[in-house]
């Protein structure tokens, strides 16, 4: 399922005739249908897709199209725009923290899986239907391996978990469990630490986990070698048969960024060079709000606007966005052609995640078009 036609063979050939003077992500459907298969055929078990990473309506229609049926989402507004494109989407909605008049909303679109972390969010769903709904407890240990970790705002301790288990059992839903092991994670041993440990609570806790959701984290492709997914989903595998034996329960995923990422290729032009720096049209309050927090990728080349390729030594240089606000800086410099100037463009490949999804159009920047092209 394609929403937009690919008009454009690649970014160039779009660069070449239009010269846009705002920030383009070149979306490419072939490599996001690509990316879900190699979820779907090397995960062995649920794959789900994370909203929050790009919510769009041409991604979460693309994934549909692909056969994603299941989706994690965080608020009534992802509900909704899931729904939209596929009406009888299964919904995990694993924000562990709602308020009453979400979790009413949720009841209302048939949630089917609802992750806690303590007792008074679970208590709060008390109204919530039994019947074909799980509680999965969202468990945290202080696992290294990732960009940043999410154990600080959510999770409960095993201790918690095993507490939260036998309460969700007792409230009479069925019991799953599910963990984060953080953003950008390419280290499997993450994953098997946290598989060990999960069965090591579901005995404490004399409870039988119906699933349990290894989440997100898997790695996109930002610079270096590309992750091996291959090999965490073999990883995954192999402890949960280790951990859990043949009874072990069925395996659920979430991934967001290694999901779209790829899909994407962000081009933004260079507004300005000055002797402290380039000045671009985008920055910090729109798609590279990210780069503040995980660092900068180095999949990158330069082009000009008739679309030849600016090449050569590179030197760090301080990239500056294009709002008034003095802080619109990236905190590292990148290294760009000593000889880029002002009028170029420069492309950034695996954009799709987290980019046009907090963008924010502050100044009125930060808003970025989306093109179709058949090859990225």
């Amino acid at each position: 399922m394609r929403n937009q036609p690919a008009l454009w063979h690649s970014p160039s050939w779009h660069l070449k005739k239009f010269r846009p003077d705002e920030p383009v992500l070149y979306f490419a459907p072939d490599v996001l249908h690509a990316t879900a298969r190699r979820f779907q055929t090397g995960f062995d078990g649920l794959v789900t897709y994370a909203a929050k990473a790009n919510d769009t309506a041409v991604v979460l229609d693309n994934l549909v199209g692909a056969g994603i049926a299941a989706f994690d989402v965080a608020s009534p507004r992802e509900m909704w725009r899931v729904r939209e494109a596929k009406a009888d989407a299964i919904l995990h909605y694993h924000n562990p923290v709602r308020s009453a008049a979400e979790i009413k909303s949720g009841i209302a679109y048939g949630v089917a899986s609802w992750s806690v972390d303590c007792l008074h969010e679970l208590k709060k769903l008390n109204d919530a239907p039994r019947s074909n709904t799980e509680i999965s407890v969202r468990m945290r240990l202080p696992v290294a391996g990732a960009a940043y970790d999410f154990g600080g705002k959510f999770g409960a301790d095993p201790d918690q978990t095993v507490e939260l288990l036998q309460m969700s059992h007792q409230m009479g839903f069925a019991t799953s469990l599910t963990f984060h092991p953080g953003t950008q994670c390419s280290d499997p041993q993450a994953w098997a630490v946290y598989v060990k440990e999960a069965a090591e609570v579901a005995r404490r806790a004399r409870v039988t986990l119906q699933r349990l959701n290894v989440g997100g984290g898997f790695a996109a492709h930002r610079s270096g070698l590309a992750p091996d997914l291959e090999a965490i989903f073999d990883r995954i595998a192999s402890e949960a048969l280790g951990a859990f034996g043949p009874k072990m329960p069925a395996l659920v995923c979430e991934p967001g960024r290694a999901m779209v990422a790829e899909a994407f290729t962000l081009a933004v032009r260079v507004k300005a060079r000055r002797e402290n720096g380039l000045f671009l049209n985008d920055g910090v309050y729109g798609a590279l709000t990210e780069w503040r927090d995980i660092g900068l990728p180095d999949r990158i080349s330069v082009v000009k606007s008739d679309g030849t390729n600016v090449t050569g030594a590179t030197m760090p240089m301080v990239l500056f966005g294009p709002t008034c606000d003095s802080i619109d800086q990236l905190a590292e410099k990148m290294p760009l052609p000593a000889n880029i100037s002002e009028g170029d463009y420069v492309l950034i490949r695996a954009m799709g995640a987290y980019s046009a999804s907090i963008s924010t159009g502050f100044n009125g920047y930060g808003r970025q078009e989306i093109v179709t092209v058949a090859d990225l």
